[in-house]
């Protein structure tokens, strides 16, 4: 995950690193690591890279020189700006920028933008869920168009995640599976798995207490073991991401380091 090979942004776990983000492909090149996903956020989203022809072009630079690419976005500027709430025309606005997104993305080899709809922006009852299939259904025939994913993370249970995805029915719709956040959660990974697995084209590798926080690798309820066994016995062939938690200020690379030992014994 972005970020995660650079000292914190303002003491947070987790944002776009606005000064110094071209840095992190040299050492994500130096750890053999193969891609990084990015991260869109912030009300300065206009100046991200990804807005820009400039940045556009100054990533596609990076990745030819580093070969480190970027196949995947998650999209955390819509959880504090979702598409599922707020006025009509901020709604419109939103769908806008998840559309200018993809086409922007599509410019590079991304394969999946992740829509975030957990914490603050979860879906919270029958009407929500209602209005975001509209957004949805305005937003996935530009993803077609561009041959992007839009790989949803959200904190419902199976059964009503894989109804969801269902209803929707787009080809290119698809979910997400943060480890961490099921672990919290309480949800069991073979029930998970085998209900929408087949939808699966993005893994966030994290771990987390039942009912708690981030913790590293190893410390918390995940169970990696099953987790794994299960998207092997599924043929997954998608990407995984190392959306961990931090340690040591100062000792970013030597905790990816770890965290790729730990996640090596499982991985084919």
């Amino acid at each position: 995950m972005q970020g995660r090979l650079l000292p914190p942004v303002n003491n947070t776990i987790q944002a776009f690193p606005e000064n110094g983000w071209q840095e992190e492909f040299a050492l994500a090149r130096n750890l053999g690591l193969d891609y990084i996903e990015f991260i869109f956020d912030g009300d300065n989203y206009a100046r991200h890279p990804l807005m820009t022809k400039e940045g556009l072009r100054e990533i596609q630079s990076l990745v030819q020189e580093h070969d480190v690419r970027i196949l995947s976005v998650c999209a955390d500027y819509f959880m504090t700006h979702p598409l599922h709430r707020g006025t009509l025309e901020e709604r419109t606005a939103r769908v806008k920028l998840v559309q200018a997104l993809l086409r922007n993305c599509a410019t590079l080899d991304v394969g999946n933008i992740i829509i975030p709809c957990v914490d603050i922006s979860q879906l919270q009852n029958e009407t929500e869920i209602h209005e975001f299939k509209i957004r949805l259904g305005e937003c996935l025939p530009v993803a077609e168009d561009c041959g992007i994913n839009l790989a949803l993370e959200t904190d419902l249970g199976p059964e009503a995640f894989t109804r969801l995805v269902r209803d929707i029915g787009h080809p290119f719709l698809k979910i997400n599976y943060d480890t961490g956040n099921s672990a919290s959660l309480g949800y069991d990974p073979v029930v998970e798995l085998g209900s929408y697995g087949r939808w699966i084209t993005d893994v966030h590798i994290k771990d987390r207490m039942f009912g708690g926080t981030t913790v590293p690798l190893g410390e918390g309820d995940a169970d990696f073991p099953e987790i794994f066994s299960q998207l092997d016995r599924m043929n997954y062939n998608g990407i995984y991401i190392l959306q961990t938690a931090r340690k040591q200020p100062g000792l970013e690379q030597e905790t990816i380091k770890d965290y790729l030992d730990f996640i090596g014994k499982y991985l084919p």
